[in-house]
């Protein structure tokens, strides 16, 4: 496993294993599966409704606590900053742990502002290793570096080779945060035919003797983006973490980079009706 290290110093896995709209159920059968290949890094969501099997597989796989990287993340509704602190609390005991690795704003609406200072005051408490942001435009993120004493140490976005983020990254260090590390979704565009096979890709991964899907993993690895693919696959799983032993040579690199750029998705600029619906996350299976 490759690992980067946060602004803050801790060390993150780049490779992990995401939870996104699995069941608890699926968590039970396909963590321990990603776990039993080397995998240690998890990302998971209050609103993915899968914290607390998420936490189960982790006190089950007989491995020390301190040796997974859990992430996890809140949705608006409890960014103000007195319900941040309750539900801080509530997002560890569903997950049945004292801490957190990595903890994130989920999306960028709400009181994002006030709400820091409790994710900051966690950090103090020992309930959060590392705080962050998970699709948040520079100019939200900007709103809370004006009132920051920690840093954002993870910026979770959509990274892609048709999305590459060079752009943001440019604008980030422009606010002082080069030194943020990017996490990115959608890798495989959501699973698009058209990326997976796109001709570039292919002719990497015929030179290397991989698959596409591996080469946009080792391709997102060198650009220094954590990223966790999801999969119920078993050998999709095995291959996602068979990307250890080969690397994109500069040219190669260079010729991802020169893909035509466009995201799969814009994230809007006013709350959608799905952010603003107020969950009950103790209703887990």
């Amino acid at each position: 496993m490759i690992n980067f290290t946060m602004n803050d110093g801790r060390q993150i896995p780049a490779l992990g294993f995401g939870v996104y709209l699995m069941t608890s159920a699926e968590v039970e059968e396909h963590l321990p599966q990603a776990i039993e290949l080397g995998c240690r890094h998890i990302d998971t969501a209050n609103a993915y409704f899968n914290e607390a099997s998420v936490g189960n597989v982790v006190r089950s796989s007989g491995i020390p606590r301190e040796e997974f990287f859990v992430t996890t993340k809140l949705f608006p509704q409890s960014y103000p900053y007195e319900q941040c602190k309750d539900d801080i609390d509530a997002t560890l005991e569903r997950l049945g742990v004292d801490y957190v690795d990595l903890l994130l704003f989920h999306q960028p609406y709400g009181e994002y502002v006030s709400g820091w200072k409790a994710m900051e005051e966690a950090v103090v408490a020992g309930k959060v290793r590392s705080i962050g942001l998970s699709n948040f435009p520079v100019r939200k993120i900007k709103q809370i570096m004006e009132v920051a004493t920690i840093k954002p140490a993870a910026l979770q976005v959509e990274v892609n080779p048709y999305w590459n983020q060079h752009a943001l990254k440019a604008e980030l260090a422009e606010i002082g945060l080069g030194d943020v590390i990017l996490e990115g979704w959608y890798p495989f565009g959501h699973g698009d035919a058209k990326l997976l096979s796109e001709p570039v890709l292919g002719k990497i991964a015929e030179a290397h003797g991989k698959t596409t899907a591996q080469v946009i993993l080792r391709w997102m690895l060198q650009e220094g983006v954590v990223t966790f693919p999801k999969t119920t696959n078993p050998q999709h799983m095995r291959d996602n973490f068979d990307v250890f032993d080969f690397e994109l040579s500069d040219d190669e690199m260079a010729h991802v980079n020169a893909l035509p750029q466009q995201a799969y998705y814009d994230v809007p600029e006013d709350a959608p009706d799905f952010v603003l619906v107020h969950n009950d996350y103790s209703k887990q299976a």
